[in-house]
């Protein structure tokens, strides 16, 4: 996709927030499940319902894996912080306030780096708080229903710096994030069930000049439509600046259907809140061991296994970005990586025909790494050709077996001997003449066609280099 190119010189200031459901088996503050999908309203409590005199405990894990998302986003996390009571109205939040974090959150700092078309994007981010999510409101024929399920569902909002230019690096930013997320294990980041939602604050103004008055997006729960969004969020302001209209600080809804941004409320400013410390909960308080032994625990991140497999195997930048992007996908080539000798050809067979198998599946890799393997040594040693190799690849993936098992039962070994190339370029030759005439008449495309013909003698099986040079010799001399 093109890069975004600014209108009569406006560029765009956007931050994101990112509510990030964590993986907990049990609520932010009680002991109702988290399991995703039950019949609604029966994972609620008169705690998580904020019934009055219910007392909140908090779930000491939910701490833990904030901070392991925090460590994992070079964020400085606090030794002390404490939670505080964010009040507002809303029919999906039935104790009329939320408990968040304000001027003390959990980690501060930290920031991603993003592969973009012009180089690498430094995007800062400013913190990440704990917070329990709200419940769901379901619109249908009988009205507007309310489902407290979710209520009380433990949550990290990351929250940007408005370091982003460009729907792209909105987008690479958010992908990245959610990448070292699933690396650390703390959220499943399923976008679809909402454990991944995205906020978007955008403003515009001409470089050098003050920063616009900002508006919301909220819950945009795929990339692309973060991408569609902060693309007709930017139009509507320009074109609302043109026509000299102010920019309100408002909250937005993005219509998929239409593709246009529709104003819901007014934006609230933090001290519309009245941020105060949580009564019921004490602070938080951590100690310098205890976040040290947090530190252990992470596994190595993406951009550390990006460096790895450029240096250890003379991947390409882009290959290995695409390789780490998946904690799944960079166990699985790590597993067949050492088990061949032919890493490049296991790489090229991984970003064409693994990937093109995997898009439907959500990282499902049916297959072993070490019949992958196998078959890259296969191909490299001139057992099988390319067109083998994808077929054994696309046949493994519904039944795995070893690869030299199939290739042998189905009789797709590569042909390598000369007499039987010879034969094969002779027939092709023969039983084509109408080519052989335009080729000889200056139409070269017509030896790629007898190519494709002597291959469809042979069901595919030849070793192409070979049969191309016979290809060449008899047509030429």
């Amino acid at each position: 996709m093109a890069e975004w190119k600014m209108i009569d010189g406006y560029e765009m200031i956007i931050g994101l927030e990112v509510h990030v459901e964590l993986k907990t088996r049990t609520k932010i503050f009680c002991s109702c499940s988290t399991t995703y999908g039950a019949a609604p309203n029966t994972q609620c409590c008169p705690v998580c319902m904020g019934y009055p005199g219910t007392l909140p405990v908090l779930n000491g894990e939910v701490v833990h894996y904030a901070a392991l998302a925090g460590l994992a986003l070079g964020c400085d996390i606090a030794l002390y912080s404490k939670q505080d009571r964010k009040n507002y109205f809303y029919p999906d939040l039935p104790k009329a306030y939320q408990i968040s974090q304000f001027d003390l959150p959990l980690c501060l700092g930290g920031g991603l780096d993003v592969e973009m078309p012009a180089g690498v994007k430094h995007i800062g981010i400013t913190r990440i708080h704990i917070e329990e999510d709200a419940g769901k409101l379901i619109h249908d024929e009988r009205g507007t229903l309310i489902d407290c399920n979710r209520c009380g569902v433990p949550l990290i909002e990351i929250v940007s710096e408005p370091d982003i230019r460009t729907p792209q690096e909105a987008a690479a930013y958010l992908r990245k994030l959610r990448t070292v997320i699933l690396y650390t294990g703390v959220s499943d980041c399923r976008m679809n069930e909402g454990s991944l939602r995205c906020d978007v604050n955008l403003s515009i103004r001409k470089p050098g000049e003050p920063l616009g008055t900002r508006t919301e997006m909220k819950n945009l729960n795929s990339f692309q439509s973060v991408q569609r969004a902060i693309e007709a969020e930017y139009i509507r302001q320009v074109e609302a600046v043109r026509r000299g209209e102010a920019i309100l600080q408002e909250t937005r809804r993005f219509d998929q259907a239409t593709g246009l941004t529709y104003a819901m409320r007014r934006k609230e400013n933090a001290h519309d809140y009245r941020y105060f410390p949580e009564p019921d909960l004490p602070p938080l308080v951590l100690t310098s061991e205890q976040i040290g032994a947090w530190r252990s625990e992470l596994p190595a991140l993406p951009d550390e296994r990006k460096a790895a497999y450029v240096r250890d195997y003379g991947l390409t930048s882009y290959a290995a970005e695409q390789i780490s992007s998946s904690k799944v996908v960079a166990d699985w080539f790590e597993e067949a990586a050492a088990s061949t000798h032919a890493v490049k050809t296991l790489v090229n067979l991984m970003t064409t025909e693994v990937f093109r198998l995997m898009a439907a599946d959500d990282e499902l890799i049916p297959m072993s790494a070490l019949h992958l393997a196998k078959i890259a040594d296969m191909l490299q040693e001139g057992e099988i050709n390319g067109g083998t190799a994808k077929r054994t690849i696309a046949a493994l993936w519904l039944h795995d077996e070893d690869p030299s098992a199939f290739v042998e039962r189905s009789g797709l070994k590569q042909i390598n001997d000369v007499a039987e190339l010879t034969l094969l370029v002779r027939r092709a030759i023969d039983e084509n003449p109408a080519m052989v005439e335009k080729y000889r008449k200056g139409k070269e495309t017509m030896k790629k066609a007898l190519m494709g013909a002597a291959m469809g003698l042979c069901g595919g099986r030849a070793n192409p280099v070979k049969l191309q040079r016979l290809m060449d010799q008899a047509l030429d001399n």
